[in-house]
């Protein structure tokens, strides 16, 4: 026992490993017991899982990591890091760049729904039955400042009743802007605006709504009338026919949507056909998505093709209705007898192709729409201004559209056999597009303005986890397996404790 061959370790090491046991001897049964390891275990997780919690809500109510954002916003200054401020829209360095921020500017711009329901008749009873608001406050504001544009002009101060619609449509209190706009047919039984807001906001039924719509007209298309015959040009009066043209194409494109409502879509149609060709300069207002819903309706599919092929130009604005009809009216050509296993067999015809081609067109346009049609996701009462390329024009058009795709016997079975493969073309779509520009990054932001709180918005390009949230994920699930062993092997946890401490001290290794 005493030959060298078996003896022990140094005494010098010996005597350091008998102090290390010591400390840790003293630091298990001292003031850090089991009880107290436990403790601090239990601690650390629940820790861990607070910040895991935070990171998750501040990453879904900012879309950013708040780790990340701190590390970018503050530290990086204090450590002498650049900071990379990102470019702003329109001050590109080059000419094409800006080209294309000023053309993604312009599809971000919020637009009036084209369809949008009428308050008092529609909104309003769904208010009624279920309590909820389907219009937010933002989305409101933007019809108050549309009505002040439409109906109001310079010369209104020589005019008490207009002295008194002009308040009218900067009330927020719906009863005092209807008790307003009977003041003012009180002072002009002739007052057209004042029609029209009761039209939109009194009247409860399509067909009380009608009625205030046509004594709108009277007295619209006598005042448009004056206007046109009068002889001094100058701004004031340019100012007041344009205000008087906007109230007359507004009151005979609420009409034709009434006789749309009420089931009268013939007459429907003649009256939007007759408006545009009335006024054909009045292009951005769309009265073109009207006509073409009114048409699918009556299943006049070749005069939708007429009216697509006018419409559906590279110069205008595209819309979802433009994209989505023609990928409807190509797809009606073959959805019958499609069928996807046949199809991977023998491969695509050149209808089928043109058919695919057109979905995967609409679907980069806007890629919320195929949810709502497939009834993947539950629709809501559209919002009276959409977004192009956002959720609130997928909700406005699949809201009106919806019973179109239906009627087409197979058209929605092919949508939902090709729709995804649109993003297989697109692989970045904040970075490039294939047959559009990008898709914007803050479409998110405007479509939470535009849509109701109890509504869960739609996001594209699905936002992806930081790489501080998966590290925060580690560290609590780390943390969370060292506080379970702590719990329930508290002896094994300090005999690990031991070796890990002996190891890493470098004369021990």
């Amino acid at each position: 026992l005493s030959s060298p061959e078996i003896s022990g370790p140094d005494p010098a090491v010996r005597a350091r490993v008998a102090k290390s046991g010591c400390r840790i001897s003293a630091f298990c049964n001292g003031t850090h017991s089991y009880q107290n390891v436990r403790k601090l275990s239990l601690k650390g997780f629940f820790g861990w899982l607070i910040l895991k919690v935070f990171e998750w809500w501040y990453f879904k109510k900012y879309g950013t990591c708040f780790i990340e954002q701190v590390s970018v916003s503050h530290l990086r200054p204090l450590l002498g890091g650049a900071e990379s401020n990102p470019p702003v829209p329109g001050f590109s360095a080059s000419n094409g760049e800006s080209e294309t921020n000023r053309q993604s500017l312009s599809e971000c711009k919020v637009w009036r729904n084209p369809l949008s329901l009428f308050r008092g008749a529609e909104y309003s009873r769904y208010t009624w039955v279920t309590g909820k608001e389907p219009l937010t406050y933002y989305d409101m504001n933007l019809s108050a400042q549309d009505h002040q544009t439409f109906f109001t002009c310079d010369t209104d101060f020589l005019r008490p009743s207009y002295i008194v619609m002009q308040k009218a449509w900067r009330e927020r209190n719906p009863q005092a802007r209807i008790k307003a706009a009977y003041q003012a047919l009180e002072l002009n039984n002739d007052c057209a605006a004042a029609y029209v807001l009761l039209a939109e906001e009194e009247a409860t039924t399509i067909i009380d709504a009608e009625k205030y719509f046509k004594q709108a007209l009277k007295a619209g298309e006598a005042v448009y009338r004056k206007s046109q015959h009068c002889h001094p040009q100058n701004s004031q009066h340019e100012a007041q026919l344009r205000r008087d043209t906007n109230v007359l194409v507004y009151v005979k494109r609420r009409l034709a949507m009434c006789a749309r409502k009420l089931g009268r879509i013939k007459e429907a149609v003649k009256m939007m056909r007759d408006l545009m060709k009335e006024f054909p300069l009045l292009s951005m207002l769309n009265i073109h998505e009207n006509l073409l819903e009114a048409l699918l309706e009556l299943q006049a599919y070749a005069d939708v093709q007429a009216v697509l092929a006018k419409y559906d130009d590279i110069s205008l604005p595209k819309s979802a209705a433009i994209c989505y009809t023609a990928a409807l009216l190509k797809a009606r050509a073959v959805s019958d007898r499609f069928s996807a296993e046949t199809a991977s067999r023998r491969g695509l015809s050149t209808a089928e192709i043109s058919a695919v081609e057109a979905i995967h067109r609409a679907v980069e346009f806007n890629p919320h729409v195929p949810k709502y049609l497939l009834e993947m996701k539950s629709l809501i009462l559209p919002p009276e201004h959409i977004l192009k390329r956002g959720d609130s024009e997928a909700v406005a058009y699949a809201f009106f559209h919806l019973q179109h795709w239906k009627r087409i016997e197979g058209a929605l079975n092919l949508l939902h056999c090709t729709w995804e493969g649109t993003f297989r073309m697109i692989p970045y779509p904040l970075e490039k597009g294939h047959l559009f520009y990008p898709y914007a990054s803050w479409t998110e932001t405007a479509d939470r303005e535009l849509l109701p709180t109890f509504h869960n918005v739609s996001v594209y390009p699905q936002k992806e986890f930081p790489f501080f949230m998966h590290f925060t994920a580690g560290l609590c699930s780390f943390s969370a397996m060292l506080a379970f062993l702590t719990h329930q092997f508290p002896e094994l946890m300090v005999i690990f404790a031991k070796a890990v401490s002996i190891v890493s001290r470098p004369g021990l290794a």
